[in-house]
């Protein structure tokens, strides 16, 4: 007896195109996934929470109209169930801690988004969290020398 599992269904959320197509040819080539929708901004991230039924939302941290972390808030306030992924470049703590603040149960580096990004989107897809091996570290207090604290 097979027991086919539903794949999970994926909002990418950021202002440049090109990053948002990557991501999509990235998971795109992962059996599991599928993205249901896409959004080059905040507001327009939310819209489409409401109009279409996902699992997990993938936000760009810095996107015009409404930022990744007002948008997690909205989307976590609007359907507590789905997962919310930050795509971020800043690893500084404050943007960490006000994106868990809103929601998040993860925080990828985008310079780390190629290699952990699939397991990311399993791992919050499953309710667990998941953060960049570099904000792991600095969450637990062993920063790299290269990460600013600001709080």
């Amino acid at each position: 007896m097979s027991t086919k599992v539903n794949p999970i269904r994926i909002l990418l959320a950021d202002d440049h195109v090109v990053m948002r197509r990557g991501l999509r040819l990235l998971l795109e080539t992962q059996s599991g996934f599928t993205v249901v929708a896409e959004a080059s901004d905040g507001r327009e991230a939310v819209e489409r929470v409401k109009a279409t039924p996902l699992d997990v939302a993938v936000l760009d941290i810095a996107m015009p109209n409404l930022n990744g972390v007002e948008a997690a808030q909205r989307i976590h306030e609007m359907d507590p169930d789905i997962a919310i992924l930050i795509l971020s470049m800043h690893a500084d703590e404050a943007y960490v801690l006000r994106a868990l603040r809103a929601g998040a149960r993860g925080y990828l580096l985008k310079d780390s988004a190629e290699g952990d990004l699939i397991e990311a989107i399993r791992r919050v897809g499953d309710g667990k969290t998941f953060f960049s091996p570099e904000i792991s570290r600095m969450l637990a207090g062993n920063p790299h020398p290269g990460f600013r604290r600001q709080l």
